[in-house]
């Protein structure tokens, strides 16, 4: 977040808050109409995603509120209370048609499940395209409710993760733990 000033007086900044969780601070970047940022903040990843949002938009980055990032801060409560694992605050993409499509296929991961990279890719129609999908999974802006976190490798272990491996491995554990596993799927 900076100072860079919009290029009209009439264009309404991006408006950022920080929620504390479990997880330590989480930074929310939203607008009048949906979210576009949340990362764990106090990680380079926040500001980096910050400061791309700015310059990709032209719009700067101020403290505020908004009712999106109200919407969105009761429901991670609710979510790192265990309470609902459902997120229903409008987010908006910022990426290549590619990474909409693979953020679009996170969406429909079941809460309690994982999916492989080739899962995903096979999801995206691009079953070559592990590699290529594990790059937008990595490049979501919205962690926790576009569920990167849910991808792991195929051979059960988690691989990485922007907000860190020991953040996902906990949110794999939180899930399993307050909103349940299918039989036999394994996290």
């Amino acid at each position: 977040m900076g100072s860079q000033a919009a290029k009209s007086s009439d264009v309404e900044p991006f408006y950022a808050a920080t929620v504390e969780t479990a997880l330590g601070p989480i930074l929310l970047v939203a607008d009048q109409a949906a979210l576009h940022i949340l990362e764990f903040s106090g990680e380079e990843r926040a500001d980096m995603e910050a400061n791309r949002h700015e310059k990709r938009t032209g719009v700067p980055i101020v403290p505020g509120s908004t009712p999106i990032l109200d919407q969105a801060a009761r429901e991670l409560e609710a979510y790192f209370a265990g309470r609902s694992a459902s997120f229903e605050t409008p987010i908006a993409f910022w990426g290549t048609d590619f990474q909409q499509s693979v953020w679009r296929a996170l969406l429909t991961i079941p809460v309690g499940e994982t999916w492989s990279y080739k899962q995903l890719a096979v999801a995206v129609d691009n079953p070559p395209g592990v590699r290529a999908v594990a790059q937008a999974n990595g490049a979501n802006q919205l962690a926790i409710i576009v569920p990167c976190h849910r991808v792991i490798q195929s051979d059960g272990k988690l691989g990485g993760y922007g907000g860190q491996i020991w953040r996902k491995q906990w949110l794999l554990d939180h899930e399993r733990t307050h909103f349940g596993v299918p039989e036999g799927q394994l996290i």
